[in-house]
């Protein structure tokens, strides 16, 4: 998948953890290696290691900064890297077909592209949420970066959805403290995830229920994708989520958005 290019020795971290975990970053191979560029990657380790864990930066704010929701019966399908033109119309059609409302965090550049499908999302009663224009990682961006990620996005959805959504989930669920601050001075709320059903590696049906279904409680929210580059394969998902839905509808689970389950706005 040309987005979340997650170590494989990480796989079984994410499977219980539900979200990456930082390993430090490698130089950059394509610079030339000197004596400047060893220190500057020696100081950018120790900064990685004074800075708070993405379950520090939880707890600490944890009234803007979610993985899940209450201790109910209650639980949301979430799908990033939408929209695309492949998977995310039949994401939307076994939705609709099982009476289910997900929500969709919408990757800006790919929204340019399919407007038509913002709107089938947002008519169906779907929620939506900026999952940024290019999908960058953003412990790498600078300030102005990182805002330019979330405003453009929002202009476009501005346009397409007819206004901007307060939800932002970080690419591969990385966010860092000053950048929660920004988006607490400005009214949004982030958003990752406590499930992992990590089908954008190709999985088959059954690995994502088996991913999926067992890991899921009260109040879950549940990482699924349904769009991605032209060498991503979702078919998985796609042939999963019936049965999947089946399958927690029987254990008396009740599916909502994430505004829902969350009780606040999808609006900013």
């Amino acid at each position: 998948m040309p987005y979340r290019g997650v170590l494989p020795s990480m796989a079984l971290l994410l499977a219980f953890s539900g979200f990456p975990v930082h390993t430090g970053v490698p130089p950059d191979m394509g610079m030339p290696y000197h004596k400047e560029a060893a220190v500057a990657s020696s100081v950018h380790q120790e900064k990685d290691r004074t800075a708070p864990t993405l379950s520090m930066l939880r707890k600490k704010h944890a009234d803007i900064f979610k993985m899940c929701g209450p201790h109910t019966r209650q639980i949301a399908l979430t799908f990033d890297d939408v929209p695309d033109s492949r998977y995310t119309p039949q994401v939307l059609d076994i939705l609709r077909a099982n009476g289910i409302k997900a929500t969709f965090f919408i990757v800006g550049r790919r929204a340019e592209k399919h407007p038509g499908i913002i709107r089938r999302i947002v008519r169906e009663g779907h929620a939506i949420g900026n999952h940024s224009y290019t999908h960058p990682d953003f412990r790498k961006a600078t300030p102005e970066r990182f805002r330019r990620q979330i405003t453009k996005t929002e202009r476009i959805l501005q346009t397409s959805a007819g206004f901007r959504p307060k939800l932002i989930r970080p690419p591969y669920g990385e966010i860092t403290e000053p950048q929660i601050q920004w988006a607490r001075r400005h009214g949004y709320m982030i958003v990752n995830w406590n499930v992992d059903s990590l089908d954008w590696k190709g999985l088959s049906k059954t690995q994502i229920q088996r991913n999926v279904i067992p890991a899921t409680g009260p109040g879950s929210i549940i990482l699924m994708h349904a769009g991605g580059g032209q060498s991503s394969n979702l078919r998985g998902t796609v042939q999963a989520l019936p049965g999947l839905i089946r399958s927690l509808k029987a254990r008396g689970y009740q599916f909502v958005t994430v505004p829902r389950l969350l009780h606040t706005s999808e609006r900013r």
